[in-house]
């Protein structure tokens, strides 16, 4: 084993993340966890902070400044929570138009990454991330944090390798009072 195969994950992984958070930022005018926050709550809107922290991988602190700076920009704002003792946090048009933008810019850097491979090359590859991902996600939270920008509707939760990687682990060590276990049984 040489190391070049992981070399080139690695380098690859880089310039995607990289690729993705430029785009993002210009699609949001913010770096940071903005986007994030923003493609999260176009698909999953009504989540508490709590929750929200989860996909961020922020703690409730931070997470509440993000939403501070959503409500601030008018991307989103408070509104009772399910047990009236928390905050659910919804989009304004603005802020799911900002989503949007989020949403197709990931998905427009992605595209152009995989632009020249071909249908048996993309088929493989898909295959292997399938692998790979289910294989590195160790638990719910994990699985939120990984798919935090992720276009839920081109993978649905029934076909997401994090996802079933997610339930699987989540059935083996149920854990209460787990924020990302509690999005999970919304879902």
């Amino acid at each position: 084993m040489s190391g070049r195969l992981e070399n080139l994950m690695g380098a690859l992984a880089v310039a995607l993340a990289d690729s993705i958070a430029s785009a993002v930022e210009t699609a949001t005018g913010h770096a940071g966890a903005m986007g994030a926050a923003l493609a999260t709550l176009a698909q999953e809107p009504g989540m508490s902070i709590e929750q929200l922290r989860v996909p961020l991988g922020r703690t409730q602190s931070a997470t509440v400044r993000v939403v501070d700076q959503l409500v601030a920009e008018g991307y989103a704002e408070r509104r009772p929570g399910r047990d009236h003792r928390s905050v659910a946090v919804v989009l304004t048009c603005k802020g799911t138009e900002a989503a949007a933008r989020v949403l197709g810019s990931r998905r427009e850097a992605l595209a152009e990454a995989l632009s020249m491979l071909q249908p048996g090359e993309r088929k493989a590859l898909t295959a292997a991330l399938e692998k790979v991902l289910a294989a590195i996600t160790t638990d719910r939270a994990h699985a939120d944090q990984i798919c935090r920008l992720c276009d839920l509707a081109v993978c649905p939760e029934k076909t997401c390798p994090v996802e079933l990687a997610a339930q699987t682990t989540t059935a083996a060590a149920p854990a209460h009072g787990d924020p990302g276990a509690e999005r999970a049984a919304r879902r």
